[in-house]
């Protein structure tokens, strides 16, 4: 379906995400219009050309209208969009999602959804540090990963208009995880590292600190500069799985600080040998 420029698509949520979605699919030519909460953001969209059209009320006739919409919205926002205006949405609409947990959201939208509009949920593993659709690029895309995260509900088409959807917007891996594995994986690779710099970032409130600093401590809190609103939500939505990462973490952490209070210096060296090993796995291609 995605490959039809005819196609009208629209997102709902205008901020860094469903912004840089709009950048990349208006490039392709396809009609792009969307509902945000601030005019001042569908003002901007138009006037940088990122978007056809938009509007901060429910627009009947925009949502009517749309053959795919891309919701970029906090999950529990997105969860009660649906429950109130999904009888807005055309039939045959297809829909999909930006959502950074899966579980607590997938299943509740697919058991609410009208039978003739399908859902298949994606988690686009880009961002930046900052927010707002004037912030908003495609580039964001380049070398990151996608994951569809399809269930039993899913037919084969809709999977694979969201995966296309995904080499469209320029991801340099396109994936599939069922909502279980993709909030397991998530609760380590994404939850788990905020979890960190946070901490990091808060356990010594030294004054002037920034003044000594070098790249080592910038790189590894980048994202303590974070979305509170945003990723207390996330984290309380894959509670128990990140607690249980979190708990790894720690112990692991304490078995270094027991090589370390033994001076066990071949034990660290192992250990760090085999972090170099695994970090090198995670390099960009």
């Amino acid at each position: 379906m995605i490959v039809d420029i005819s196609k009208k698509i629209l997102i709902v949520g205008l901020g860094l995400l469903g912004g840089s979605y709009a950048k990349a699919l208006k490039r392709f030519g396809f009609h792009i219009s969307a509902i945000t909460k601030e005019q001042s953001s569908i003002d901007y969209a138009i006037a940088e050309k990122i978007i056809d059209e938009g509007s901060t009320e429910l627009d009947e006739r925009i949502i009517g209208e749309a053959d795919m919409v891309i919701f970029a919205l906090y999950p529990h926002i997105f969860i009660e969009w649906i429950e109130k205006n999904q009888h807005l949405l055309k039939s045959g609409a297809f829909i999909t999602d930006v959502t950074g947990v899966k579980c607590s959201v997938v299943y509740k939208v697919q058991e609410m959804l009208r039978p003739d509009v399908e859902f298949v949920a994606a988690h686009p593993m880009a961002g930046r540090e900052v927010s707002g659709v004037e912030n908003s690029t495609d580039k964001i895309f380049a070398g990151a990963n996608y994951i569809v995260t399809p269930t039993e509900k899913n037919t084969p088409e809709a999977i694979s208009t969201c995966m296309e959807l995904g080499r469209l917007l320029g991801f340099a891996n396109v994936t599939a995880l069922s909502p279980e594995e993709h909030d397991e994986m998530i609760g380590f690779l994404s939850q788990l590292t905020h979890c960190i710099a946070v901490t990091l970032m808060t356990c010594n409130d030294k004054e002037d600190m920034e003044k000594f600093t070098g790249d080592s401590f910038r790189d590894l809190t980048r994202i303590a500069r974070i979305n509170d609103l945003m990723w207390s939500e996330l984290f309380i939505e894959n509670k128990e799985v990140l607690i249980n990462h979190m708990n790894s973490f720690i112990d692991k952490f304490n078995e270094l600080k027991s090589m370390l209070e033994a001076e066990d210096v071949d034990s660290m060296r192992a250990m760090m040998r085999h972090s170099t090993r695994r970090r090198a796995l995670f390099d960009k291609k």
